[in-house]
C-alpha cells in the first residue's frame, strides 16, 4: 500500500459520508441509545477524538464501541482483536463490509471512526469532525451527570477558528510532512507545523486550555496529535526539529491532559506504534517497530493547575474506565 506519491504533495481524501445522527432524525437516523455502533481503532488520531469525547460525556452505554485492530491493508480495518476475528455485534470481519452495505462499490477511504446502524449493518457516517460535535449537541439526553460542555455556545466561534488552523498545520500537517513526495513539499509542511506549534506554545503559556477555562473540543483535537508526536511523528514522519518532550509548554500541557480522566486512559501506545510502522510500508519497509520511547514521563507533575481553570468546568470527572474498554496494562504508563 503506497502513501507517498513521488514529486507530489500529500492531499487527504476528505470525501466522507456526511449523514448525521441527530435528535430530530432529519437525515433519517434519530439518536437512539443502543441502535448504533461506534467503530474505532485506538491507533488512529481521528478515531481517538471520538473515543475521548464519548468517554468524557459518558456515552458508553448509549453508543457502544467496537475496537478494530491496529493494522489494516488496502481493503480495510479488521476486527482481529475479537474472538473469531469478527465483531460480536455486527458479525463482520472487516469494516469494509459495513461500507459496502451502505454503498455497493464504495470507492473512498474505509476510515475510522465510523458509526454503523446495527439493524441494517450500514455505515451512517465517517465524518469525524462532525461526529464529536454531534456527540456534544445531539446526544445530550444521554450524557452522564457532570458531563463537561465541550462545545459551549459562547466559545464556538473561537473553538472553530482554533480547530481550523490546528487541523491544517498540525493534525493534518504531520501527515503532509510524513507523506510528502518531494523535498519542497516536505519543507513547506515542516515549516508550517513548527510555526503553528510555536504559536500554540505562546497561547498555552498563559492559559491552561486552548479556549476558555475548561477542556473543550479544541483540546481533544490537539491532544490526539501531541500524544503521538514522539512515538511516531518525530521520527517516522520526519517532524524532527524538536520532540514534544523538548517543547516545555506543550509537553506540560499534553501531560496535564494525559493525566485527566478520559484522555490518557484511552491511549494505547502499542497500537499507535504498530499501526504507523507496520502499515506505512513505503516509509518503513523493514516493518521494524521501535521499542521506545520511554513513557514514564507522561506521569510526571505538569504544574499547569497554577494557571487556573478546571478540566471539567462545573462538571466532574468520568467514572473509571470499564474493564471491557480498558487499555491493556502493558500498552500504557497508567497501569498500576
Amino acid at each position: 500500500m503506497s502513501y507517498v506519491h513521488p514529486g507530489g504533495e500529500y492531499s487527504r481524501d476528505s470525501r466522507y459520508l456526511t449523514t448525521r445522527i441527530t435528535a430530530d432524525g432529519r437525515d433519517g437516523f434519530p439518536v437512539e441509545p443502543g441502535r448504533y455502533r461506534l467503530v474505532v481503532s485506538r491507533a488512529c488520531p481521528w478515531a481517538s477524538r471520538a473515543v475521548i469525547v464519548r468517554r468524557l460525556l459518558g456515552l458508553e452505554k448509549a453508543l457502544p464501541m467496537a475496537v478494530a485492530g491496529p493494522t489494516h491493508d488496502e481493503r480495510s480495518w479488521t476486527f482481529d482483536l475479537d474472538p473469531g476475528g469478527r465483531d460480536p455485534v455486527l458479525g463482520i470481519a472487516r469494516l469494509q463490509e459495513a461500507y459496502f452495505a451502505r454503498e455497493p462499490g464504495y470507492d473512498r477511504g474505509i476510515t475510522v471512526p465510523a458509526i454503523v446502524d446495527v439493524p441494517t449493518g450500514k455505515v451512517v457516517t465517517n465524518d469525524f469532525p462532525q461526529i464529536t460535535i454531534d456527540m456534544s449537541l445531539e446526544w445530550t439526553p444521554y450524557h452522564r451527570d457532570g458531563a463537561p460542555e465541550l462545545y459551549p455556545p459562547a466559545l464556538r466561534s473561537e473553538i472553530d477558528a482554533v480547530n481550523e488552523v490546528v487541523y491544517k498545520d498540525v493534525n493534518n500537517g504531520v501527515y503532509r510532512a510524513g507523506f510528502a513526495g518531494s523535498q519542497e513539499s516536505y519543507r513547506e509542511a515542516y515549516g508550517r507545523l513548527f510555526a503553528r506549534l510555536d504559536w500554540l506554545s505562546e497561547r498555552l503559556e498563559r492559559s491552561r486550555y486552548l479556549v476558555g477555562e475548561a477542556v473543550t473540543e479544541a483540546d481533544v483535537r490537539l491532544f490526539t496529535t501531541l500524544v503521538r508526536f514522539d512515538a511516531v511523528y518525530h521520527g517516522h514522519f520526519k517532524c524532527n526539529r524538536q520532540k514534544l518532550t523538548e517543547m516545555p509548554v506543550l509537553w506540560a500541557y499534553a501531560r496535564d491532559l494525559f493525566q485527566t480522566p478520559g484522555f490518557g486512559d484511552t491511549v494505547d501506545f502499542d497500537h499507535i506504534k504498530r499501526h504507523y510502522y507496520l502499515v506505512h510500508e513505503d516509509i518503513n519497509p523493514t516493518g521494524i517497530v521501535p521499542v521506545g520511547p520511554d513513557l514514564s514521563g507522561w506521569l510526571e507533575p505538569h504544574g499547569r493547575a497554577a494557571l487556573g481553570g478546571h478540566p471539567f468546568g462545573e462538571g466532574s470527572p468520568p467514572q473509571p474506565v470499564s474493564r471491557e474498554e480498558a487499555v491493556p496494562a502493558h500498552h500504557t504508563p497508567l497501569a498500576p
